[in-house]
């Protein structure tokens, strides 16, 4: 099977790939919850014949999906966990389907769709040619909270990989070339001592006292940290009512910055100012680590490998149904918001089309870092990882909100999904037969971004995944 073979495959099979990525859409599940998504995928690669090893990292519903043997050794990443409060309808008006509900607004049910569809036509190519190696693919769970792949890395299963590919879904055709944050996830708990508030309150000593006087220490502290830092926090734990000086109480904190180091040394100075707020409280503290994510090692080879595809993989087009649903959604955004987005089509040399259909070459911009984050990252620092964005959404529209949800629902997404899945499976297909050039030259790219720093997850050994299942 060649490469016209494999594009032929995945056009014949497209409704089987159509219906699961709908399955999962109908039946959002929030990180660590996601076992309809993770059972769905796992069989249909089982009945594909694909070996499946469950519970990788202590998470239930984390799972690797193996074919063939022998090198070279290529994984296909897919995510499927979806957003809370993001339920909604195929509509440009907000319809929850249901009211407060969890909805696919980052679009993972065509994540893990795209990567399922592309291994098991690699796997087709396998059989007919008699290649040789090893195809895998990664069910991860819990990227919203940015650590699903963290826990699996930190079991060691990405080592063996020659490389990884995946993708996102966006409102455009690119390479992956933004840097995203490194960050880590914390949580402080505070202890005192409840008190009558009104009565006696000198005989309490307030936890939310202490939460409070850590947040301002981390206000100051805004003003003392390198470019690219953030520092967000939401209180957890407030007590239970004014008139009780509370005894317990929290605050959940998020640090990102350019890279790994930065971030550790932000969570030093960000501990001790929550010590501080205990010390002046005289109450206590410890706290807990939910997430440590790695900012993304870029490799241009591998992103060019998926982006030089398009040759083959044939055009993305879209109908004049898609163009309507896309022009009402442009109409519940931000004007400001869209225009920039039309704006900044305009300088790549595109027009002002909704729709983006064809790839353009991005500027370098692998030194950028963006404001979010991802535990792609971590996988990037252990193997060379390729990563792309198709257009799934209308222009302006931004991922983890519910104009999101609708258009990863509809066909506008699904016929993303299946251009990413074609780009990720060609990729592949050449990996597997171009007698390592590539996979040689993104080695090196990797040795020389990484310059000999080992990988060390930021998740403690000790912290185990939230499992909710």
């Amino acid at each position: 099977m060649g490469k016209q073979q494999l594009v032929n495959w995945l056009e014949i099979n497209r409704t089987t790939y159509e219906e699961l990525a709908l399955r999962i859409w109908n039946h959002p599940e929030v990180a660590y919850t996601e076992a309809f998504a993770s059972k769905l995928q796992s069989e249909t690669l089982e009945a594909a014949g694909f070996r499946i090893t469950s519970g990788i990292g202590g998470v239930p519903t984390a799972f690797v999906a193996e074919y063939g043997s022998g090198g070279p050794v290529l994984g296909i990443l897919g995510e499927y966990d979806a957003l809370p409060g993001l339920s909604q309808k195929v509509s440009a008006v907000r319809e929850p389907i249901t009211p407060g509900g969890p909805g696919h607004g980052c679009g993972h049910n065509l994540l893990g769709t795209a990567g399922v569809e592309a291994v098991i036509a690699l796997k087709q190519s396998l059989d007919e040619a008699g290649l040789s190696g090893t195809i895998r693919y990664y069910g991860c769970p819990a990227e919203e909270v940015l650590s699903g792949k963290t826990f699996m890395a930190r079991a060691g299963a990405f080592d063996d990989l020659d490389a990884a590919l995946t993708w996102h879904p966006g409102n455009s055709n690119a390479a992956w070339s933004i840097r995203t944050s490194a960050l880590t996830s914390v949580e402080f708990f505070f202890k005192g001592r409840a008190a009558h508030a009104g009565v006696v309150p000198h005989l309490g000593r307030s936890a939310l006292d202490a939460v409070e006087l850590t947040n301002v220490g981390a206000n100051y502290l805004r003003e003392h940290v390198p470019d690219g830092s953030r520092i967000h926090y939401t209180i957890t734990n407030g007590g239970e009512a004014p008139n009780i000086v509370p005894d317990e109480a929290s605050v959940w904190y998020y640090l990102r910055g350019v890279n790994r180091k930065h971030v550790d040394e932000l969570l030093e100075r960000l501990i001790k100012i929550a010590q501080g707020g205990a010390l002046m409280t005289e109450t206590s503290v410890t706290w807990e680590i939910k997430a440590g994510a790695y900012d993304l090692n870029i490799n241009e080879t591998l992103n060019q490998l998926l982006v030089k595809q398009q040759e083959d993989a044939g055009e993305l087009s879209f109908s004049a149904e898609d163009q309507e649903l896309a022009t009402a959604l442009a109409t519940t955004l931000d004007p400001d918001l869209l225009q920039a987005a039309k704006k900044r089509h305009q300088e790549w040399g595109k027009t002002d089309e909704l729709l983006p259909t064809v790839f353009y070459e991005n500027r370098s911009t692998s030194q950028i870092t963006g404001g979010g984050s991802s535990d792609v990252g971590d996988v990037s620092w252990i193997t060379p990882v390729g990563q792309i964005t198709t257009t799934c959404a209308p222009l302006g529209v931004q991922v983890h909100t519910w104009q999101a949800t609708a258009a990863f629902g509809s066909p506008i997404g699904l016929k993303g999904m299946h251009h990413a899945a074609k780009l990720l499976a060609l990729a592949a297909y050449e990996l597997l037969t171009d007698g390592g050039e590539a996979l040689n030259k993104a080695r090196t790219e990797f040795l020389n971004s990484t310059q000999g720093k080992p990988y060390i997850p930021a998740i403690p050994q000790d912290v185990h995944a939230p499992v909710l299942i």
